[in-house]
């Protein structure tokens, strides 16, 4: 189906109603390669008469002022916010959704499943990727690993990792005469929730389905574990079971079909799931040695190309692959000496 609510560049500032009472505007985001991050301003739900915002943006003053102009254009301001739902704890996602809650007043609402992650932040008190960290080691990639740690992530911040009011399990959102269905879908985090609208037909799907990308898997700030592919394509099978919606993303543009972007997105993953299987040959292979064996995005770069950051994504997205691969029984996993080490099955 054709992308036909696509009006133009998607991550210019300003507000693109998509239906009667439903607006996306996208936010700004600091040094960030995906521009923008899209919130969605739902009016007529709240019982007085104030907006449900789904995901708040990160927490810079620039957010917040493309946020009160493009409110402006709508007739609102930043009082009528009265319910915030996160899809998920990222940092482009959740802080603001904080910080409007200390300045408002409004209602935080995020994914259990988030849990966790959150309380090791705030353990922590550092907002490195720890989880991603410890997945590198255990790919090989140990300097890289150091690499990473040093940089500069941002800054720990304790006000902006305050706990959400309410946590959402798989539960239906009554807001007077509307309702909105909060579906758990892990895999890009552990707790992320997409928001569905059954009657308008809108799937409000924060990371879970993007038009143009497909997100990262097991990219998180908890501790390393569990099967965040295997999870993630489960989440993605478990949206063709509802009535196929317009998908509202956080990043790109609006399309009519979140179907066909599923289905795209499953097609991908096949792909690359033969590809890694192809790249481990007859060797006994760490996912770091894998990763260097395959391209990486739509233009094909070598893994030697990326930035440090980008190789992480690379490594951790080739180890949850293989991690697959071993689960479906085409690949055998052996951890010696803190590093996992994968053969094909033959």
């Amino acid at each position: 189906m054709t992308a036909r609510f696509d009006q133009g560049p998607w991550a210019a500032a300003g507000v693109q109603t998509v239906q009667p009472g439903v607006h996306r505007v996208p936010l700004p985001l600091p040094n960030d390669g995906l521009h923008a991050v899209n919130v969605y301003l739902l009016e007529g739900l709240a019982d007085d008469g104030g907006l449900v915002m789904i995901d708040g943006g990160w927490a810079i003053p620039e957010a917040r002022k493309a946020l009160e102009e493009a409110m402006a254009v709508i007739g609102r301001d930043l009082g009528d916010i009265s319910h915030i739902l996160v899809t998920h704890i990222h940092r482009d996602h959740y802080t603001q959704a904080v910080e409007l809650r200390r300045l408002l007043g409004s209602r935080v609402y995020l994914g259990a499943g988030e849990r966790p992650g959150l309380e090791m932040l705030n353990e922590l008190r550092s907002d490195e990727p720890a989880g991603s960290i410890d997945t590198l080691r255990r790919a090989g990639a140990g300097e890289l690993a150091d690499r990473v740690r040093a940089m500069d992530h941002g800054g720990y911040d304790p006000a902006v990792w305050e706990a959400p009011d309410r946590w959402l399990g798989a539960e239906t959102l009554r807001f007077g005469d509307s309702e909105l269905r909060a579906v758990p879908t892990p895999g890009h985090t552990r707790g992320h929730v997409v928001y569905l609208d059954e009657r308008r037909g809108l799937l409000f799907s924060g990371d879970h389905v993007l038009p143009h990308i497909t997100p990262s898997i097991g990219f998180e700030l908890a501790e390393s574990g569990g099967l965040p592919l295997a999870d993630y394509l489960d989440s993605l099978r478990l949206m063709t079971r509802y009535a196929d919606a317009h998908l509202l993303p956080a990043h790109g543009p609006v399309t009519d079909s979140a179907h066909a972007r599923v289905a795209e997105l499953l097609a991908h993953h096949d792909d690359r799931l033969g590809k890694s299987l192809s790249a481990l040959g007859e060797g006994t292979l760490d996912a770091h040695a894998v990763a260097r064996e395959l391209s990486w995005t739509r233009r094909e770069v070598p893994f030697g190309e990326l930035s440090a950051f980008n190789q992480m994504l690379a490594i951790n997205e080739t180890a949850a692959h293989l991690d697959v691969l071993v689960l479906r029984g085409q690949a055998t996993a052996a951890f010696t000496n803190g590093v996992n080490r994968y053969t094909r099955v033959r």
